[in-house]
């Protein structure tokens, strides 16, 4: 075993060797793995190999895809079988609202490139003849879906990897991560110690064991997951062709053909966490005991869907552990806060994913950022609320939902609450309906009395609509008031201070008393933040964007101050004369925004707050009511509105305030489904939908907030030439001719029969009654009032181009 390496891969599965293969197919060849035993020896050798491009996410789709096709590219580099069937896949559908999310997931590859369809009946019985389709409605047919065999696949991996260069060392468990402090380890083994820069943790199902090694908690669970092998079964191997893959998300199974007869796998609802204090070292090549009565109600299901089963006999049973996520997604990428440290853990479907993984991972290492937008799987999605509890909760909850309908609006409840504001008490004695993103609760909407506290997941419109209607117009006829702790908040502090944020934001930065609009770039000129800057003092700077992306962005910033920046692990980060602290949570409040938003804030101040002595982007240190807040003359609802924060126990002292004050001038409060009516109504973008790192300034038109003008900034030189080449496509804003439902994002955007873009999300604009889409389409079509269509759960509605808002289009009210 070497003594220094670039990168050690920790951990011989799949995922660690595809991670492997792509850092020297991108040319590192100073890269070794170490496995504790043998390669496969954990998840990977169980596993039921199948594989499937279907993804609630565009990008991890994407990847998946090409996890598929690196396959045929693999077995020629390695002379290995990966021993691949493509046999295709039906997704079936036995309810009307399955049957609406295979149509959104049809229309949603459309502008991917993907070449699925919605098949009836009749074809499934064609495709899959042992499939009893009493009930069903339709499916979804993939011809990409098949399987193949996991260890063959994960040695060519392996195989290829060292054919260009890696080392792999095996039987030879790590003891130790040590860092140096310099941003490289010292891996201590069992053969001995190695000096790594890099070290990523591949380690599956020991994931959680090799985090610990460096000091973190990774938000990662192992579950149980049982299928069946039958024996020989006539109506398979006297069949023509090989059976597809048949996946009943009602019955919670999915199905697939090995030798002459079946696998059937399930995903129950009696589901059992496994190693819930650790798993042992010395687990492996082993399975756990059997327990078909866990899996009793889904094998009753799945005899009358596949009737060949009822006299099939059981061959052999795996129950075996896999490691999910919260959210199902893998952990991928640099750990916060851990310099040198990189997860390719929680890979639950490695034989999906694994390529795609392996890629960004290497991309990220070597290139310095990804060549797509991965946030889905990115390790930074999480922060440090996901403790193992919740952890633990959240992946059975995901298990369990293996085959449920992923509805745009439903709020899944394991979990919560977990984190709240002093306004939740508040809040809830009004009838809040309640959502929760990255931990924390917020407000949705505001029920009626006599209507149920829960808002009904649905594509369509649900039973919310009047009730966000009412709270909009409310906002846009007097005053609203909006919880907005649900904004990442950084104050950045110290005497260089803004010539560092000059550096890492696009924008220059705003005078004493000023705010300033501000997208982030990356190397790039790819967006990976979408910032209001505030000048509080002169070293001191509040800065505002995405409440689920301030993990993601403290490690941007940390990475981007000196090398000797601050320590592992903490929450603020200082050198050279610049201090970070994520203040999200200690600094809190409220926004008013309408008409008579400026009347209210009068009410409660000594301080002049006319237009004249307080004007848009402006920013004041007041006193509101007894308190001293930063307020800022800014609304995400494009109305005239103020930001007002203070320290989180001054919270419900500063809502009895403005509520004492406000009443007779209409005060209602509302919640972010309105809100986000609002903005469409003024065609804002939103952080990981109209604005994030597939995008760039020239294309979303963010580049009005970029000043060229400034010497130096990260990605700077690639946002010249955006803006010296006209991009092919911009964001642009439609108003759709819709039914009972309206777009969320990634609808196909037809014209003349061919799909020319797609929806970045959408909804329906209260106020202005009108249903609008945001998305994107080539440059040349960008013209106000040129048609299209978008298809929205199969059904082609008519679309017009605007380029103007819906409300308030000059800016009058904002601005006034």
């Amino acid at each position: 075993m070497k003594s220094h390496v670039r990168v050690a891969v920790i951990g011989g599965g799949v995922v660690g060797c595809s991670v492997l293969y792509h850092l020297t197919k991108l040319g590192w060849k100073d890269v070794v793995l170490i496995e504790r035993s043998e390669l496969t020896s954990g998840s990977t050798w169980h596993a039921a190999g199948g594989f499937h491009t279907l993804n609630a996410d565009p990008n991890i789709a994407a990847l998946q895809g090409y996890t598929i096709r690196l396959y045929k590219e693999l077995e020629e580099i390695s002379g290995q079988s990966c021993g691949l069937h493509h046999v295709g896949g039906l997704t079936i559908a036995t309810s009307p609202e399955r049957m609406d999310f295979l149509k959104a997931e049809r229309a949603k590859h459309r502008h991917m490139d993907l070449h699925t369809e919605l098949v009836g009946p009749d074809e499934i019985r064609k495709l899959s003849p042992i499939t009893n389709t009493e009930g069903v409605l339709g499916a979804l047919y993939d011809p990409l879906d098949g399987h193949l065999d996991p260890s063959g696949t994960t040695h060519a991996y392996a195989k290829a990897a060292r054919q260009q260069g890696a080392e792999i060392v095996l039987r030879n468990r790590v003891l130790e991560l040590n860092p140096r402090g310099d941003g490289t380890w010292d891996v201590v083994t069992e053969q001995g110690t190695l000096h790594a820069e890099n070290v990523v943790n591949a380690a599956g199902l020991w994931a959680r064991e090799v985090g610990e090694m460096a000091g973190i908690t990774l938000p990662l669970h192992p579950m149980e997951h049982q299928y069946i092998v039958t024996d020989d079964i006539p109506e398979i191997y006297e069949a023509d062709q090989e059976h597809p893959h048949v996946m009943d998300p009602g019955g919670e199974s999915y199905l697939r053909q090995e030798g002459r007869g079946l696998v059937l796998g399930l995903y129950e609802q009696a589901c059992d966490p496994w190693a819930v204090d650790g798993t042992s070292w010395d687990f492996g090549h082993e399975l756990l005991p059997d327990d078909l009565d866990r899996i009793a109600d889904g094998l009753e299901m799945a005899y009358h869907r596949y009737p060949v089963l009822a006299t099939a006999g059981v061959k052999r049973v795996i129950n075996g552990p896999f490691t999910f996520a919260p959210d199902g997604n893998p952990l991928v990428g640099p750990v916060p806060g851990r310099p040198g440290y990189w997860s390719a853990c929680a890979v639950m479907a490695g034989f999906s994913q694994g390529g795609g993984v392996g890629l960004t991972l290497a991309e990220w290492m070597i290139e310095g950022e990804p060549s797509r937008d991965v946030f889905a799987m990115d390790v930074a999605r999480f922060g440090d609320y996901t403790t193992r509890p919740f952890t633990r909760v959240k992946v059975k909850e995901n298990y369990q939902r293996r085959f449920a309908i992923s509805y745009p609006n439903e709020e899944l409840p394991a979990g919560r609450p977990l984190q709240t504001t002093p306004a939740y008490g508040l809040w809830k004695a009004e009838r809040a309906v309640f959502g929760s993103g990255f931990g924390l609760e917020h407000v949705n909407y505001f029920a009626p009395e006599g209507e149920p506290l829960f808002e009904t997941p649905s594509f369509r419109r649900s039973n919310a609509f009047e009730t966000v209607g009412a709270e909009c117009r409310a906002v846009r006829g007097a005053v609203g008031i909006n919880e907005i702790h649900n904004f990442e908040k950084f104050e950045i502090t110290g005497p260089e201070a803004e010539s560092w944020l000059n550096h890492v934001m696009a924008n220059r930065m705003p005078a004493e008393g000023r705010l300033a609009l501000t997208p982030m770039l990356n190397r790039s000129g790819k967006l990976i933040g979408d910032f209001t800057v505030a000048k509080l003092d002169p070293e001191r700077f509040q800065i505002t964007g995405s409440y689920a992306a301030q993990a993601f962005h403290m490690r941007w910033f940390e990475e981007h101050l000196p090398k000797s920046g601050p320590q592992s692990g903490s929450k603020s980060g200082s050198k050279s004369g610049v201090n970070i602290e994520n203040v999200s949570l200690s600094r809190i409040g409220f926004q008013i925004a309408g008409p008579r938003a400026r009347d209210l804030l009068q009410r409660v101040t000594r301080a002049d707050v006319s237009n004249q002595a307080f004007p848009f982007l402006g920013v004041r240190q007041i006193e509101v009511g007894l308190l001293p807040a930063i307020v800022q003359r800014v609304s995400y609802t494009g109305d005239l509105g103020y930001e007002i924060y203070v320290a989180s126990a001054h919270q419900a002292a500063l809502y009895a305030t403005l509520t004492a004050a406000g009443g007779d001038l209409g005060l209602r409060p509302f919640g972010m489904r309105a809100m986000m009516s609002l903005r469409l109504e003024k065609s804002f973008g939103s952080w990981l939908r109209e604005y994030k790192p597939d995008y760039t300034p020239a294309e979303t038109g963010l580049d009005r907030f970029v000043s060229f003008k400034k010497n130096a900034f990260i990605g700077r030189d690639a946002a010249v030439e955006q803006r010296d080449t006209p991009p092919p496509r911009r964001l642009c804003t439609f108003v759709v001719d819709a039914l009972d439902a309206d777009v969320w994002a990634d609808e196909p955007i037809w014209k003349d029969g061919e799909v020319v873009g797609f929806v970045t999300s959408g909804g329906y604009a209260h106020y202005s009654e009108k249903s609008v889409a945001l998305g994107f389409v080539p440059s040349g079509m960008a013209e106000d009032g040129n048609t299209f269509e978008i298809e929205i759960l199969g059904e082609m509605r008519p679309a017009r181009l605007i380029t103007e808002p819906l409300f308030d289009p000059q800016a009058a009210r904002m601005r006034g």
